[in-house]
């Protein structure tokens, strides 16, 4: 669905400037934005993804990864199509590359999307699947609804969003797993197409407006994986986020236009999961290694078994609300406790 866009100025001559994300795409009427979901037209900036959905489920939350936020809960998630990212590695580029005019979707109101959630007994909506922050208008629109209604809200995404429009849906979004890809600009313009150093800024803004926030590293062989770079990002994290920050380090597996590489290879993992609890990342957790153990959570004070994980089985057993059972030291985990 068509929909006049937030964030915009008119330019000279009928050209517009989109100022949602760090793109700041210039279009000449009829152009698109990189995003692909952002058009000028006569002179006016539209999204054309209004309520427009390529998936509808219902996920563990765990599935986003979030691991600190409603654990064992489930996510009425939705997405739509487009990205602002062109990661030559994408494992969902069938809607990330997609056009609106070519990819059959299902039209959902705010309202519809609430609704849904409530009947399939989901605490919260999740935006996700492709990049939620271009689907602005709808995502806000929707959270807001959300809240209403007393349901928890989630963004998973590549962080690529300039400060106002973060700024409006902060008071209505909850939690924000965000993509960290790399940490050299090198990555992010040669395999992304955009830069790192917003993302990190974005980070950064949501933990000081209160989102609760979960970072994802995915882990390329040959491309991200050296033990200094890991160090530096590790370093950052806990210098700028401070070290309760959950960060999940996921396993790479062929894709797209990087089918020619090989897996991340489980010692890969292991160590980087070393390195970040050296570097006193109290929660790290290695993902898409089922064979692992590192998806549970265990008080970073006494050690105590807080949240077993097997896949998206969840079970919690040593917590007492949000305090560790045995040395009663509160979590920075995040508890329904209406």
């Amino acid at each position: 669905m068509k929909k006049q866009a937030r964030f915009w100025q008119p330019q000279k001559d009928n050209i517009v400037q989109c100022m949602l994300c760090p793109h700041t795409c210039t279009l000449k009427p009829e152009n698109h934005g990189i995003c692909g979901v952002r058009t000028n037209q006569s002179g006016k900036l539209y999204s054309l993804i209004y309520g427009s959905c390529s998936s509808i489920s219902v996920d563990p939350i765990e599935k986003k990864p979030l691991y600190h936020f409603l654990p064992g809960s489930s996510a009425f998630s939705i997405g739509s199509v487009g990205c602002s990212f062109t990661c030559a590695h994408c494992q969902n580029y069938s809607i990330s590359t997609a056009k609106p005019a070519h990819y059959q979707m299902q039209e959902l109101t705010s309202e519809e999307a609430v609704s849904l959630a409530q009947e399939n007994n989901c605490q919260s909506i999740s935006f996700t699947y492709n990049e939620p922050t271009i689907w602005h208008e709808y995502s806000f629109d929707t959270a807001k609804q959300a809240k209403k209604q007393g349901l928890f809200t989630s963004y998973v995404t590549n962080g690529y969003i300039n400060e106002d429009p973060l700024r409006e849906i902060a008071p209505y979004l909850d939690a924000m797993n965000i993509d960290v890809k790399a940490f050299h600009e090198d990555f992010y313009h040669n395999v992304c197409k955009a830069q790192l150093q917003p993302v990190l800024q974005t980070c950064m803004l949501a933990k000081t407006l209160g989102i609760h926030i979960e970072l994802t590293y995915l882990v390329i062989p040959t491309m991200n994986d050296s033990i200094e770079e890991i160090t530096k990002f590790c370093t950052w994290v806990v210098e700028q986020l401070g070290n309760n920050i959950p960060v999940h380090f996921t396993r790479f597996h062929p894709d797209y236009k990087m089918a020619n590489l090989f897996a991340t290879p489980i010692d890969t993992l292991k160590n980087i999961y070393e390195v970040a609890k050296q570097s006193e990342i109290n929660f790290p957790y290695l993902g898409n290694a089922p064979s692992l153990e590192h998806e549970n959570t265990f008080c970073p004070k006494c050690n105590n078994l807080l949240i077993e994980r097997s896949g998206f089985s969840t079970n919690i057993i040593g917590l007492n609300k949000n305090k560790c059972k045995k040395c009663g030291v509160e979590m920075p985990i995040v508890i329904d406790q209406s």
